[in-house]
């Protein structure tokens, strides 16, 4: 997008509080569909207030029938966008006229779940418009005018700027015609007063002639067609009288409305079913999830409890070796210190006793230290029983060295 229409629209979305994402969600429209142009315009509200608003205005391609028609729309955009849906409405030229459904009322406004389910930051103006394009599709918006009302003035509702007025250089750009003629920035339209059937290849068969395209579904009335609660099949008598729809054309016309009817609610039975298996494949999967966790966890239990079972095993045999133990403690008789520790061989008792004196001989040395610190003992008997012990003691390590040789102990 030039750098220019960037600038423009960022003037434009300059009171608006979500900028960014709105000139993103514009940014797309406009680069997607050539044919929408936007302005800044004041919208007037139900409650007389009003306010300078984006608004997005051309056509959108819709294909009815096989055959493309660009239909005339308006978009306004709340200046709290994406925060809430826009609001939407079909804008026809002169010579068309709204026809009312459940998608679209009297004064063009547009009710569809997508703007009603509008979810911020979530939906966006560009899958908006390719659900109306869907929409209208399957439902025509509009139709063309009978010749005599071609002329009737432009609509004057508040969300559409007149012609001349502010936003009046928005036009439309303009579109190759269908054969057969008709100008104008639009497909051509029947502008016959009589209802004319089409075939799929696009000629019309009587009427106001063949356009290439097909037509609208067109009635003397508004609002009198099949589908709506407008019809009114009495009405036949008096259009029998002018020769303009026959009984062929009427039951043409209810065939047409109950395929539609049927068409919608069996489109509405495949979504439901089709929410509901989603659903069922959604509860499926976390209960076998569910499933694998549950059996991983029996198998670590299984594990675990073998595990415990042989240390209880295990602390049972120990329980009954200290059992027996303290039996035969109790009932032995009473040990002689002295006595308790005894040796193997001759080797190793004198390797004990010398262990034994050395013992003596350090402690004897270290309180011999003690007296002399405390004055209990001269220095010169200090030194005459310290060189008399450390003598014996060399003599003992030497003699304990000897029998760990002796003995093929560690030295």
């Amino acid at each position: 997008m030039p750098a220019v229409e960037e600038a423009e629209i960022n003037k434009y979305l300059s009171k608006y509080k979500n900028v960014a994402a709105t000139r993103k969600d514009v940014v797309d429209v406009v680069t997607t569909y050539r044919s929408l142009t936007y302005d800044l315009q004041r919208f007037v509200f139900n409650d007389g207030s009003s306010k300078d608003l984006f608004t997005l205005q051309g056509t959108i391609p819709v294909v009815y029938k096989n055959n493309t028609y660009f239909i005339p729309i308006c978009i306004w955009l709340m200046d709290t966008h994406p925060q809430n849906a826009p609001m939407c409405f079909v804008k026809p030229t002169p010579t068309m006229q709204i026809k009312v459904s459940m998608y679209v009322d009297h004064n063009g406004k547009v009710y569809l779940p997508y703007l009603h389910d509008w979810q911020p930051h979530r939906s966006d103006l560009l899958s908006l418009i390719q659900v109306m394009i869907v929409t209208f599709g399957d439902h025509p918006p509009v139709y063309s005018k009978p010749k005599e009302q071609v002329a009737a003035p432009y609509p004057t509702n508040s969300y559409m700027p007149q012609p001349g007025g502010q936003g009046a250089s928005n036009s439309y750009l303009p579109y190759p015609n269908a054969a057969g003629g008709g100008g104008g920035n639009f497909p051509p339209y029947p502008t016959g007063g009589t209802f004319t059937p089409f075939h799929s290849t696009g000629a019309a068969t009587g009427g106001g002639g063949s356009t290439g395209f097909p037509p609208y579904m067109n009635y003397p009335q508004p609002g009198g067609y099949p589908g709506n609660a407008g019809y009114n099949p009495s009405a036949n008598a008096n259009a029998n009288s002018t020769g303009t729809i026959t009984e062929e054309h009427i039951k043409a016309s209810l065939i047409s409305a109950v395929e539609d009817k049927l068409r919608r609610r069996i489109q509405e039975k495949v979504n439901q079913y089709q929410a509901e298996i989603e659903t069922l494949n959604r509860t499926k999967q976390e209960l076998v999830e569910g499933s694998a966790k549950i059996d991983s966890i029996v198998i670590r239990l299984e594990r675990e409890q073998g595990e415990l079972q042989k240390n209880i095993s295990v602390l049972r045999d120990k329980e009954e070796e200290l059992k027996k133990s303290l039996e035969t403690l109790e009932n032995a008789e009473a040990i002689d210190p002295d006595e308790a520790v005894t040796t193997t061989a001759p080797l190793y008792k004198q390797l004990l006793n010398a262990y034994a004196d050395e013992a003596a001989t350090e402690d004897a040395i270290y309180y011999l230290g003690e007296g002399l610190r405390g004055s209990v003992i001269d220095l010169e008997t200090f030194l005459k029983h310290v060189r008399t012990l450390s003598r014996k003691q060399f003599i003992l390590r030497a003699t304990m060295q000897k029998c760990r040789q002796k003995a093929g102990l560690a030295g």
